[in-house]
């Protein structure tokens, strides 16, 4: 197949399975709300996935470690029918036993980090937005890290748990944290009106190769 096919099945794949986590997700409200609990979700499994069709990189199975047989990560959030405020924990490594533990280093691992964002936007319509930091080489992402693990080092953080806060609700790529601000590469975006299907707003592998974070203004 040429690259503009593939590129078409990733899509598809992907579009389909936005598909389905809405469908089974709102299958299910009714019973949790008549009964008095939450929806059932699993917003990290469902971003694996999903970070594993835009990429082609699969999970490791059964396996411990990180989240894809290259070494990446990923973080979900999702916003449907949340009680409390829905961020990306647990970003980078720290508080925890190994080598690399607060340490810049531990990204060096990791030739990428998929943040992946389930909310809905001001138009009403459901969303999914995934962004990617190319870990190992983002100067302004390890930048922020590195002050980050300083403030930890110094006392001036004592929590261990890297949080970003993403644009819930918002348009616009800006991804927040209390060491920095940045403006993260965009690698698929995707919505769906109600009574519709998802439907494509835009796909960009090439931040694969060349996507960067930048301060926000």
């Amino acid at each position: 197949m040429n690259n503009s096919t593939v590129k078409q099945t990733v899509i598809d794949e992907a579009l389909e399975l936005l598909d389905l986590h809405f469908d089974s997700f709102y299958a299910a409200e009714p019973f949790a709300t008549r009964t008095g609990h939450p929806v059932p979700m699993d917003t990290r499994g469902w971003s694996q996935v999903l970070a594993s069709v835009l990429s082609g990189i699969k999970g490791l199975e059964r396996k411990k470690g990180a989240d894809l047989d290259d070494g990446s990560d990923v973080k979900g959030a999702n916003t449907w029918k949340a009680i409390d405020t829905p961020r990306f924990n647990g970003v980078i490594k720290a508080g925890t036993k190994a080598a690399k533990s607060d340490k810049l280093e531990s990204l060096d691992d990791m030739p990428y980090l998929y943040l992946v964002l389930w909310d809905e936007t001001e138009r009403k319509t459901a969303r999914c937005r995934v962004w990617v930091v190319r870990t190992q080489k983002d100067v302004v992402f390890r930048k922020m890290c590195q002050s980050w693990y300083e403030k930890r080092e110094s006392g001036e953080i004592s929590s261990t748990n890297f949080q970003l806060h993403p644009p819930r609700g918002k348009d616009g790529n800006v991804i927040r944290n209390t060491c920095g601000n940045l403006t993260y590469p965009l690698f698929f975006s995707a919505e769906r009106a109600a009574g519709g299907k998802y439907k494509l707003v835009s796909y960009t592998p090439e931040v694969l190769k060349n996507g960067v974070c930048k301060v926000a203004s």
